[in-house]
């Protein structure tokens, strides 16, 4: 039985509140005061199910991570690029650098070098938890969860073997819900993404002015091109375009771009595209970057000492877990904020799970999301220039599981089985807190 699921059990209720509502002190403190109106809205959206509470509440699960007993974890297994927010909706489409649709992990905000499997630990609770959400049953729940421990697993070891890292998951080779989720991406424009943003002003495109896209002020609009201009120069050579490409046509500031942003602040940058044609105009957002979430508790100098600032810690986390990555991604300082810079791609199409209800295509769907994690672990961007991990993740990770799947499989469907019971409990006590008032700053 997992130590942690155990401990959170035997912790009585009013303690284990106070270390949930602590966890959100701690990590969201500053951004709740700044807009409380923003974090009651995000609040009421995690009240709605255990599931929501679960996607978040990063920093309570890794505050849990802390103190659990991991058998599969040696110096090198615990320094690991990870994703760090890995639950089962953080899947989805994007265009990779090479133009071709790919489907994968996204959402890189909380990635940091830590242990391998609290990435697999925490997408395997999400399992069990959208499995309860439908009214599996307990074993169909435990069947789900470990073909997605199963699918890592081998995916691990046919990386090990020297299979080919370009292995990605396409409109050529993925099956069932994942392929209709590639296909609606391609169905996306450059242009119905632009038209929402943007409007035609004189003959060009220009910010539309409504509630949630802000006009700036002179000042302003400086301060975003000096940070823009540093931008550039993080850029990798082989994914420069050419300068026609960074020409700014607007500025603005973004407001209310999803719960998980609230307080956040954010620019979008509008680029001229590759010709003066209005519709392949290039959108760039420009955001602050938080502390990862797993980083308050993983004990590594180097780590700590590696990056320049969280922009910069975000841009190089990613380019270390996504192959063939957004050729605008990079990171730059404004106000003295580390700013993580990315493209807006418009062919981005999540997984949603309230169509996914056949058990088989539920089974099917996690051994290839399993694959998936497996991949971000163990091939990085060509033009990744990280320098903290220098061995093979694959042989590392292999290494410890080769000769031992079938107890991997069963300790992280153990985990999480329990974690998911622990998170519905804790949903209850932070829904209680909430509607008492006891979340400080709210």
């Amino acid at each position: 039985m997992s130590s942690i699921s155990t401990l959170v059990r035997e912790t009585p209720p009013e303690d284990r509140k106070r270390f949930i509502l602590q966890s959100f002190s701690d990590n969201y403190g500053d951004l709740i005061a700044k807009e409380p109106g923003a974090w009651r809205g995000k609040f009421r959206k995690m009240a709605e199910t255990p599931f929501a509470f679960y996607r978040g509440s990063a920093p309570l699960f890794y505050a849990d991570m802390a103190r659990d007993e991991d058998p599969f974890l040696n110096e090198r297994t615990s320094r690991v690029w990870i994703q760090g927010d890995l639950h089962a909706e953080n899947f989805g489409t994007y265009m990779n650098g090479r133009g071709a649709l790919v489907f994968d992990v996204n959402d890189y905000d909380e990635s940091y070098v830590a242990p391998f499997t609290w990435d697999l630990k925490r997408f395997c609770a999400s399992l069990a938890l959208i499995g309860y959400q439908k009214a599996l049953s307990d074993a169909e729940i435990r069947e789900v969860v470990a073909e997605g421990a199963r699918g890592y697993a081998r995916q691990v070891a046919r990386f090990a073997a020297g299979a080919d890292k370009s292995f990605s998951l396409t409109l050529g080779n993925a099956e069932g819900p994942l392929l209709q989720v590639l296909w609606s991406a391609r169905m996306l424009t450059r242009v119905a993404l632009l038209d929402a943003e943007t409007e035609i002003v004189n003959g060009d495109r220009r910010f539309k002015t409504t509630k949630s896209i802000l006009a700036v002020d002179e000042v302003t609009r400086k301060k975003v091109e000096a940070a823009f201009a540093e931008y550039l120069g993080t850029i990798p050579a082989r994914k420069r375009r050419t300068i026609a490409n960074y020409e700014i046509k607007d500025i603005a500031r973004r407001m209310g771009l999803g719960v998980g942003s609230a307080g956040l602040t954010i620019y979008s940058v509008l680029l001229e595209g590759e010709t003066q044609a209005l519709e392949n105009d290039i959108l760039i957002s420009m955001k602050v970057a938080r502390p990862a979430a797993p980083a308050k508790h993983v004990s590594d100098a180097a780590a700590a000492a590696y990056f320049v600032h969280e922009g910069h810690r975000t841009a190089i986390s990613q380019r270390a877990l996504q192959a063939a990555s957004d050729p605008f991604l990079g990171y730059a300082t404004l106000d003295g904020a580390g700013m993580y810079v990315t493209e807006v791609s418009p062919y981005v199409a999540d997984l949603e799970w309230a169509d996914i209800n056949d058990l088989d295509d539920i089974l099917a769907t996690v051994a290839l999301l399993g694959q998936c994690i497996a991949k971000i672990h163990c091939c990085s961007d060509d033009d990744s220039d990280q320098t903290l991990i220098n061995y093979s993740i694959e042989e590392a990770i292999n290494g410890v599981i080769d000769g031992r799947e079938t107890e991997f499989v069963q300790y992280i469907t153990d985990f999480g089985e329990q974690y998911a019971a622990c998170v519905r409990s804790d949903h209850l006590l932070f829904v209680d807190a909430f509607r008492n008032r006891q979340i400080p700053g709210l």
